[in-house]
């Protein structure tokens, strides 16, 4: 059977067997989804619950329109107004949500051979970059934020300290807080080969009056927040 072709034709609509069909390669295909989104990734129980069933409701709208791809993307859009977590999805999470859907589409309009193919080739391809690291930050780069007070000048204070230990240091973010009596610096850094981090943040803090110093690996935070 040709891969681009529906297993059924618009005038005809879902037949109930052509629909049974259609719904259990969604829920197969969701379930190979949800076993993907977890290899080597942080998940819930409540995202892999998610991603079974999404390709399964998303093909029973297809379905109920009756093809019409149009109008059942604009039911489906619907979804944009549901949270699937009380915390925000990471990048890897959102891409898992569009393949479901993805295959959903497909299968409600009843491609069942470009929604297998589909989903193969995007599960094999996240294993093999997450199998690789691909992306992946070096291990001396560091988001490091601290605060100071209003009355240094944060341009060039903490410079000093930044070329004694850092081979790359960018200011990407000035917040004020505690009533505009201190400043928050966001740098993006990247340390010295062989360096202290402890003798780094312990001289940070003579130079901020021993306020509060944050330094982490930026794979360390939740993905969400570089969204």
């Amino acid at each position: 059977m040709d891969i681009f072709k529906s297993i059924f034709t618009i005038n005809d609509g879902l037949a109930n067997f052509g629909f049974l069909i259609c719904m259990a390669g969604s829920l197969v295909l969701g379930f190979i989804i949800a076993v993907c989104n977890r290899y080597n990734n942080r998940y819930t129980k409540s995202l892999s619950f998610a991603l079974v069933l999404l390709p399964v409701i998303v093909q029973a709208i297809i379905a109920m329109v009756n093809g019409q791809l149009g109008a059942g993307i604009a039911v489906a859009g619907a979804f944009s107004l549901i949270r699937f977590r009380s915390a925000p999805a990471s990048a890897r999470d959102i891409t898992s949500i569009f393949l479901a859907v993805s295959v959903g589409i497909a299968n409600g309009m009843g491609y069942i051979g470009i929604a297998v193919l589909l989903t193969i080739v995007v599960c094999i391809i996240s294993i093999i970059l997450s199998k690789t690291n691909f992306g992946a930050v070096r291990d001396n780069e560091r988001d490091l934020k601290v605060v100071i007070p209003e009355s240094l000048n944060y341009e060039d204070v903490l410079d000093p300290v930044m070329r004694k230990y850092t081979t790359r240091h960018e200011l990407v973010r000035v917040k004020t807080t505690n009533m505009g009596s201190l400043y928050n610096l966001h740098y993006h850094i990247t340390l010295k080969p062989e360096v202290s981090e402890k003798k780094f943040i312990d001289e940070l803090r003579i130079y901020n009056g021993n306020l509060e110093i944050s330094c982490a690996r930026p794979d360390s935070k939740n993905d969400s927040e570089r969204i």
